[in-house]
């Protein structure tokens, strides 16, 4: 039996456009597993950026209850919500986020402090998980701007698991690089996730969402289908196939 780390129940996310209602996530129910390789697939409208950012904590529902470990996250307010992402949760964005006037060394260790964390320890942490991820020590010297779209990335996953958090989200992480840059990031994510690291990944694309043990399909903000993939083994085309037909079946 794999272990439960986040569980929704009857969750449901609604916004008001122009006086009406517009309902992206409805009624539902949902369990992400400790040290799964969960992807979130779905149209456009679908809901997948809403379910990822409301497991999160960075956006609450309208209704319902998301537990985390057994804790209830949707009682918490947001200075307790702000320290419980800080803790528990990792982020890496489409738009990487780095702030263009520090070195990435330290748009790293800045965000390790925020939890007490020592400097010299973390910058030895730190510079560990740069050559983990392929950054030179030199290079963390470097400011956001002399970076690559792939390289730039890779920084703001290690910004992004200095706390070592139970969960990286990743919301579209690849849509905006080249291929290589695009396999260098599924490298690492599949790395992290091989040492133990939870992910979750929001992505319209099959290569990417490939990498994954679990697929998730979204329509018209419900859980239309799941897609068990097993371990990521590369060039894989049983596996490839089965996801190719998964997809196909929800309309993809």
């Amino acid at each position: 039996m794999k272990e439960t780390i986040i569980k929704t129940d009857k969750l449901s996310k609604s916004f008001s456009v122009g006086g009406r209602q517009q309902h992206i996530i409805k009624n539902m129910d949902l369990e992400i597993y400790k040290g799964d390789f969960t992807v979130i697939m779905g149209s456009s409208g679908a809901g997948k950026s809403t379910l990822l950012y409301a497991l999160s904590g960075m956006d609450k529902p309208s209704l319902g209850s998301i537990r985390y470990s057994g804790e209830e996250i949707t009682k918490m307010n947001d200075d307790q919500l702000a320290v419980f992402r800080r803790k528990h949760c990792g982020f890496i964005f489409q738009q990487i986020h780095l702030v263009d006037s520090m070195s990435i060394m330290d748009n790293a260790i800045s965000t390790g402090m925020l939890t007490g964390q020592k400097q010299k320890k973390l910058k030895e942490k730190a510079e560990k998980l740069f050559e983990r991820v392929g950054i030179s020590k030199e290079m963390t010297e470097k400011f956001p701007s002399q970076l690559s779209g792939g390289e730039a990335q890779r920084s703001a996953m290690v910004r992004a698991v200095i706390n070592d958090p139970d969960v990286v989200f990743a919301d579209e992480p690849t849509g905006a690089l080249n291929s290589c840059g695009v396999k260098a990031v599924l490298d690492v994510l599949t790395d992290l996730n091989n040492n133990g690291q939870s992910v979750v990944m929001v992505t319209h694309d099959i290569k990417s969402a490939r990498r994954a043990n679990r697929i998730i399909y979204l329509q018209d903000g419900g859980i239309m289908g799941e897609c068990d993939l097993g371990e990521y083994v590369s060039g894989d085309k049983v596996r490839h196939e089965k996801l190719r037909k998964f997809l196909q079946d929800m309309g993809w």
